[in-house]
C-alpha cells in the first residue's frame, strides 16, 4: 500500500498491510523494524567536531592574508636580522580572534545539545498486549500507540479509536484552531489538512483520548519530508561573512598592484638593487593590511552575542548577530508567538447589558463592570444562565498547575471556563447537576455546537452556543429575565454589539437554549431539531491577549526601520 493512501483505507487493511493488530507487535519485532525503518527521529546535519569550528576560525581571505603577511613578516626579519615584533603581533591577533570565535561556538553548540538533550519525549504504546512507555525514537510501523490531551503526537499514525478528539496541528498546517479528528474514510488526494482520521508527528492533542497505529516515521512522516526538504536547500553566508570576503580580497588585489607599482619605480626609477626594491615592497604590502580589523569585528560579534545570552537566546553563529542588525522585515506568527495564546473574555451581553469583565489569562481573578460601576454576578439569574451555558456546551477544562493556571482543552473553551469561575460558578459542580446526555459537536459549516443536559428536575434541555448569525436566525424567543418573542429589534441590536466587539479584536460567541419534550430520542440527534426554534441569552466577547513585551518590541523594530 502506498503511504499516501493509509488514510483512504479501512483500519483493517491498514493493520493487516503493516502486520500488526490492536494488541500491537511484539518486542522483538519492534527490534527488528527498528533496524529496518531506523530510529523515529528527524535527520540532523552531521555534527561538527571540536576542529572543525577551529579550522573554520581560520577559512576567511581576511584571516588568510594576515597569516600570510605574518610569515612574509617574519621572513624579512630574519632577512634584516631584525626582531619579529610585527610577526608575533599578528599571529596574537589572528589566534586571539580563532580563540574567540571558537569559544563563543562551541559553548553555543553544547548548550543546544544540553537543550535537546533535556527532552526526550516518551510515548505510551501497547506491545504485545501490555501498555508500556517507551522513547519516541524507538517507535516503529505497527506500534499501536495512545493518546490522551496534553501528549505531542510521535509519529504519523491511522486513528482506531477516538474520543472527543481535537488535535493542534498548527505547527504542521498553520491551522489555529484544533482539529477535529475523527474515523471516516478520506479521499486518497485529500491533503495533510483534510486527513481527519489520520494525526501526524509534532502535533498537539488538544482534548480527547485516541488509540492509532503508527504509519509513518522518522523522515518519512510529514515532519520529516518537510525538515528534508530544508535541509536541501543552500544555506547562503551571512551579510558580514560576504562583506568582509569582498574587504579581503579588494585588499589583496589593491596591495598586489602597490606591490607591482613600488617595484616598478624603485627598479626601473630609482636605481635600487633588488634586494631593497624587494624588501621595501613586501614591506609596503604587509603594513597595507588592517590586522586588527579581525580582532575588533569578533570582540563586537561576541559582546553582541553576549546580550542575545542575556536575552535566553543562543547565538551559534558570531556573524548571525550581524544579520540581525541587517533585518528590514519581521515575520511572525501570532497565536503564542506575539499573544499569549490564552483567550480571555473581556465583554458580555445579557438583558440589554453590556458587561465588561477584567483580568487575564486562565487565572479565576477578576471582577464584573457595568455602567462603569462594579456588581456582583452571585444572584444575577439573566448572568448565571449566560455563563451556565458557556461551561455546560464545553469541553475545556483549567486547572492549576505549579502556581499556574493551565487550560487543558480548546483555549476558547477554555475562556468560558474561566469567566464563570470568576462569578462564583464551578464547572464540576455544575456538570454533576446538570449530566450531560447528549451532543451534536462543532461543526465548521453550521457554526455552533450543541449539548444535551439533564436538568435536576429531569427534564431535558439543549444548550447551544457558536456564531452570533446563526444563532439569531434560528431563534425565535429572547430572554432578557423572562422568555418573550424575539423582535427584529432585538436582532439589530445583538448585531451591532456583535459587531462593536469583532472592531475590537474580540473573538464573538452567541449563547442559547432550547427546551426537549421529555421522550425525545436523545440516541437519534437531528440537528434541525435540536438547533432550532432558540431562546438567544447573549454573547461574549474573547480576546487572545498580547504579551507584555511585544508593544515594545514592535514599537523598538519600527524606530529600527523594520517593517512588521
Amino acid at each position: 500500500m502506498d503511504n499516501k493512501d493509509w488514510h483512504a483505507a479501512e483500519i483493517d487493511e491498514v493493520l493487516a498491510a503493516l502486520e500488526t493488530s490492536l494488541f500491537g507487535i511484539t518486542d522483538e519485532e519492534a527490534v527488528k523494524r527498528l533496524e529496518v525503518y531506523g530510529p523515529n527521529e528527524l535527520k540532523e546535519e552531521k555534527k561538527k567536531q571540536w576542529y572543525h569550528l577551529v579550522i573554520e576560525q581560520f577559512t576567511s581571505v581576511l584571516v588568510i592574508i594576515l597569516i600570510i603577511s605574518a610569515v612574509v613578516s617574519a621572513y624579512l626579519s630574519i632577512q634584516e636580522g631584525e626582531p619579529m615584533t610585527d610577526t608575533w603581533v599578528i599571529l596574537f591577533i589572528v589566534v586571539m580572534n580563532a580563540v574567540l570565535g571558537f569559544v563563543q561556538e562551541y559553548r553555543a553548540e553544547k548548550a543546544v545539545e544540553a537543550l535537546k538533550a533535556m527532552v526526550s519525549p516518551h510515548v505510551l504504546v501497547r506491545r504485545g498486549g501490555r501498555e508500556e512507555s517507551i522513547d519516541s525514537k524507538d517507535l516503529v510501523p505497527g506500534d499501536i500507540v495512545l493518546l490522551e490531551a496534553g501528549s505531542r503526537v510521535p509519529a504519523d499514525s491511522r486513528l482506531i479509536q477516538a474520543a472527543n478528539l481535537q488535535v493542534d496541528e498548527a505547527a504542521l498546517t498553520g491551522e489555529s484552531r484544533p482539529v477535529t479528528k475523527n474515523l471516516n474514510l478520506v479521499n486518497a488526494e485529500a491533503g495533510v489538512g483534510d486527513r481527519k482520521n489520520s494525526v501526524f508527528m509534532g502535533t498537539v492533542v488538544t482534548l480527547g483520548r485516541a488509540v492509532a497505529v503508527v504509519t509513518e516515521t522518522g523522515m518519512t512522516s510529514e515532519f520529516g519530508k518537510i525538515a528534508g526538504m530544508v535541509q536541501s536547500i543552500d544555506v547562503e553566508d551571512p551579510p558580514l561573512r560576504i562583506k568582509m570576503e569582498k574587504i579581503g580580497r579588494q585588499l589583496a588585489t589593491i596591495s598586489v598592484i602597490l606591490t607591482f607599482w613600488v617595484f616598478v619605480i624603485l627598479w626601473f626609477v630609482h636605481d635600487r638593487t633588488l634586494k631593497e626594491v624587494f624588501m621595501t615592497s613586501i614591506s609596503l604590502a604587509v603594513s597595507a593590511i588592517p590586522e586588527g580589523l579581525p580582532a575588533v569585528l569578533t570582540i563586537t560579534l561576541a559582546l553582541g552575542t553576549a546580550r542575545m545570552a542575556r536575552q535566553k537566546a543562543i547565538v551559534r553563529k558570531l556573524a548571525s548577530v550581524e544579520t540581525l542588525g541587517s533585518t528590514t522585515v519581521i515575520c511572525s506568527d501570532k497565536t503564542g508567538t506575539l499573544t499569549k495564546n490564552e483567550m480571555t473574555v473581556q465583554r458580555l451581553t445579557s438583558n440589554g447589558r453590556t458587561i465588561h469583565v477584567t483580568g487575564a489569562g486562565y487565572a479565576p481573578e477578576g471582577e464584573f463592570e457595568t455602567g462603569g460601576a462594579k456588581f456582583d454576578p452571585r444572584g444575577d439569574t439573566d448572568l448565571e444562565l449566560l455563563l451556565r451555558i458557556g461551561v455546560l456546551n464545553n469541553d475545556a477544562r483549567v486547572q492549576e498547575n505549579n502556581g499556574s493556571w493551565i487550560c487543558l482543552g480548546d483555549p476558547t473553551e477554555g475562556a468560558l471556563v474561566v469567566t464563570a469561575k470568576k462569578a462564583g460558578i464551578i464547572q464540576s459542580e455544575l456538570n454533576n447537576t446538570y449530566p450531560r446526555v447528549a451532543e451534536l459537536p462543532f461543526d465548521s459549516a453550521r457554526k455552533r455546537m450543541s449539548t444535551i443536559h439533564q436538568t435536576p428536575e429531569g427534564k431535558l434541555i439543549a444548550y447551544v452556543k457558536g456564531a452570533p448569525e446563526m444563532i439569531l436566525e434560528r431563534s425565535i424567543s429572547v430572554y432578557d429575565g423572562q422568555v418573550r418573542p424575539i423582535q427584529q429589534d432585538d436582532v439589530d441590536v445583538n448585531m451591532e454589539n456583535m459587531t462593536s466587539m469583532a472592531e475590537d479584536a474580540l473573538r464573538v460567541l452567541a449563547m442559547a437554549y432550547k427546551e426537549l419534550p421529555d421522550d425525545y430520542d436523545i440516541q437519534n440527534l437531528e440537528v434541525e431539531a435540536v438547533e432550532s426554534d432558540l431562546t438567544f441569552v447573549g454573547m461574549m466577547g474573547m480576546i487572545d491577549p498580547a504579551r507584555e513585551e511585544v508593544p515594545l518590541a514592535i514599537r523598538t523594530a519600527q524606530g529600527a526601520g523594520i517593517r512588521s
